[in-house]
Order: structure tokens, then sequence, then C-alpha cells
């Protein structure tokens, strides 16, 4: 850890001023093997995680563990090598492995520090499957194992270098040496997870750093997804099923004036608003012919069931819009991205709906109910869009699983490049993330749940 510092210094990461004195001044303690009373914490920890989204008859269940600690000021370091033992998967749209994995043996680090855990790497595999020594991994752990293991000093070298381009474009800045240290140490990480996604993607997509990856799992997903649609616990609507003809080869709505420019949502779980109103906005279009960027705000103050910045479920979006009677634009309410009193003014309404109704899981139908009918509303599970860039995502499905759905976007169009079919997918986190603030998603296996949640705003 202290030999990144005169490369931190080196490349101008850290502040001029003359430091104060730090954890590392006290120097980091070595490994030491450490009891299962007090493995116990970071062990449940890394189980939960590892559970996250799974339906409860699925999750996996902590069996021996084992470890050690390394201690650093006020914070720790674990190392756990732990046996899960998880239950046979009866679901044939989930369990696509020809051997149903039972045992499984995982190394996890989990950190703690103020106060927090933070889960800073996952490898999992068959218990049968001999675990590589940590010091060969080819996904090499930030900290060396022992005093005699560290990493190749070109390794920090690269990373540092890399690190400094990303607080060059992403115009980050850090107040203390110890938070720039902690940052670094997640940035390495999340290049290293980056890395692993991408050898595990069918698609052709690529991953590496975005303005997201200084920030933990658990930072991001509370920050920027909605964990509340994975309940799925808002109003029912009508399903209606597309009768008519079938799907044009490709369609896009941007090229036909139905989709406003992309928007950022900031720190703020709202992308549930972002994708109720960029549907209502594409509907307000085919109805009325007048493209209006809608409030989102309106949705975050005055939708009484939904929970703001914490999340929220499109069905019960759409319902706040028939109770209030109809969204303002952007310009009369405009986006904080925080909860605030409601102001809205019945007066200033532009665009009202009449209905909401949901739409069929099969993706050739919602294809076609798309090119008819504009863009569509849906959810998906947001695996690898901490480090998405561009091209077409395919993750492999049990990394990907419809059971863990926690961000909403707006589908705008679809079609294939080559022969590899998409999804267009407008996203809520600005234009400098991803294809200009688009994703693009495989079409036609049901990828990441993109088909399990779709639904739409009617407008007479």
């Amino acid at each position: 850890m202290a030999s990144w510092l005169p490369l931190l210094w080196l490349l101008g990461l850290l502040p001029a001023a003359t430091p104060a004195p730090s954890r590392r001044d006290a120097g980091a303690q070595a490994w030491e093997p450490a009891s299962p009373e007090l493995l116990r914490r970071p062990a449940r920890f890394a189980l939960d995680t590892y559970n996250r989204g799974l339906a409860a008859g699925a999750r996996a269940v902590l069996g021996t563990v084992s470890g050690r600690v390394r201690r650093a000021g006020r914070g720790s370091l674990y190392s756990l090598k732990v046996t899960l033992e998880e239950l046979p998967c009866t679901d044939p749209m989930v369990c696509q492995l020809p051997v149903t994995k039972k045992t499984l043996l995982c190394s996890f680090e989990v950190s703690y520090e103020l106060g927090k855990h933070a889960l800073l790497k996952q490898d999992c595999g068959p218990v049968d499957t001999k675990m590589k020594d940590d010091k060969n991994e080819t996904s090499s752990p930030l900290l060396p194992l022992s005093d005699r293991d560290p990493l190749p000093q070109d390794f920090y070298v690269r990373m540092a270098s890399l690190f400094k381009y990303f607080i060059t474009t992403y115009n980050r800045t850090y107040e203390t040496e110890e938070e720039a240290q902690w940052r670094m140490s997640i940035f390495i990480n999340n290049m290293i997870k980056a890395q692993k996604i991408q050898a595990l993607d069918r698609g052709t997509a690529q991953y590496g750093v975005t303005k997201f990856s200084d920030l933990t799992e658990e930072e991001f997903r509370t920050i920027y997804l909605n964990p509340l649609l994975k309940e799925e616990l808002g109003k029912k609507m009508r399903l209606v099923k597309f009768v008519g003809d079938p799907a044009p080869p490709e369609w896009d709505w941007r090229k036909k004036g139905a989709v406003t420019k992309v928007k950022n949502q900031g720190m703020c779980g709202s992308c549930w608003a972002f994708s109720v109103t960029g549907n209502v906005e594409g509907q307000w279009f085919l109805k009325r012919g007048d493209l209006l960027s809608l409030s989102e705000q309106e949705l975050v103050d005055c939708d009484t069931v939904d929970k703001a910045c914490m999340g929220g479920l499109p069905s019960n979006a759409y319902s706040a819009i028939e109770t209030l009677g109809g969204l303002e634009t952007e310009d009369d309410y405009s986006y904080s991205g925080h909860l605030q009193t409601c102001s809205f003014s019945a007066q200033k309404v532009k665009v009202y709906i009449n209905d909401s109704v949901e739409l069929s899981h099969n993706e050739q139908e919602l294809a076609a109910w798309l090119a008819k009918n504009g863009p569509i509303s849906i959810a998906i599970n947001a695996f690898g869009m901490q480090f998405y860039r561009h091209g077409i995502s395919h993750p492999l499905r049990p990394l990907c699983s419809r059971w863990f759905i926690d961000h909403a976007v707006l589908l705008v169009g679809y079609g294939n490049r080559s022969d590899v079919p998409f999804w267009a997918i407008k996203n809520s986190w600005g234009t400098d993330w991803g294809e200009e603030g688009y994703y693009y998603l495989h079409r036609g296996s049901g990828a990441c749940g993109v088909n399990v949640m779709a639904s739409s705003a009617v407008v007479n």
C-alpha cells in the first residue's frame, strides 16, 4: 500500500500541502489469523451481497469460514475462504448450466472502515475446482496477501497512470491523501472486475474506465440503482398483448422525433421517474405531434407511493400522473436530484395520460408493439453497467439474472450490428456514459430481464 504513495505524488494525484499524520504513518500490520467469531460479520456481509436479488428459495447458506485479517489504523481488511451451500435450481429460465452447482468455494475480500463493510473481491467456483493460490491468481487482489508476495511494481505504475487518466477525464478531486489512496484502491479492484466481466461477455460490449470507476459496488447500487424494482409490488396494470403485423427488421424512434435528449438523474435513484417520463414523452408526441421534455422532479416530489431517490416503480408513477392530473414540463418544474416539497401546479400541466398497460414478455411482440406504438418503459438488471463503455452487452444469464431487476430505462429501438441483434436503450446517467448516454443490450435472449417489466402509458 505504501508503495503507491510515491507514484501518487509523482502523478500529481495527492494534495500539495504537507499531509497530516495518517493511517499509513502507523504502518499497516501484517496478515494475521482470525478467529471464526471475528470473521462472522464480514462473512455474513459477503453472503448477503452474494445473495442479493435471489429469490428466497434460491439463496445460498454459509458453510465453513476461514481467513485472516490485516489492520490499518481504524480499518481492517479480511481475506476469507468460505464454502456456500446452494439449493438445486429448478427454474429452466434461470438454470442454463449443464450441472447445477450445489457447493461453492468462494474467496472474498471484505474491508471494514468508517463503520461500513465493502466487498472488494468475490471469486466463486465449484468446490471440486482447485482454487489457485492467491499469489498466482490472474485477478490479483488489491493488496498483497503477505509481505513476501507483493504485486509487481509495473502493475501499480500502469494502474496509477490509468487512475490519472480517470481523474483528468472526469474531473475528480480528492481532499486528502487517505481519500486518494482509498479511491485508487477501489479503482484498481474495479478494473480487475471489469476485465472479468469483459472475459465472460458473449456480445461485442467493451467494459473499462467509466465515470463510476472509483465507486464501490455498494456505493454505485445505493446511489444510482433502484432496489424496489425487484419487489414488483406496484399497482397491477392491464395486460395488453400485441396482435398485429410482425416487427419490422429494425426501428429507431430517435430518428422519428419521439425521444428527448439524454438526461442525468445525478446522485439520486430516480431512474423510475426518467423511464416513465420518457415513455409519456413518446406517447404524447405520437398522439399530439408535440415532443415536450417532461418533469421527473414532479414525480420525485409528488408521487407519495414511491420513495423518491430511494427508488420507485413505473406502475405507481403512471398512477401518480393520473391522480395529479398530468405532468408539467422540465422548464416549469426543473430537476434538482433530491426530494423537495411538492410544488405541482395544475395550471401548468402540459401533458396528461388516460391509463397505463403492461406489455408482453415475448421480445418479438415487444419489438412489434414498440415499432407501432412508441418507446417502452422497461426495467433491467444493471449487471456490468457500472463499467460499460460501448457495444452490445450480452452477459451470461446466471450473472445477469432476470430476478434481480434494479434499474429502469427506456426502450427506444432495436436492430442488428454485424448480425448481432440488439435493443437500443436510453439511460439517465448523462451523455458522458455509454454510447452518448445509450446502452445496447442483446435482443432475443431475455438478457438481464429486459422483457419482464415492460409497460406504457396510454394517451387517448
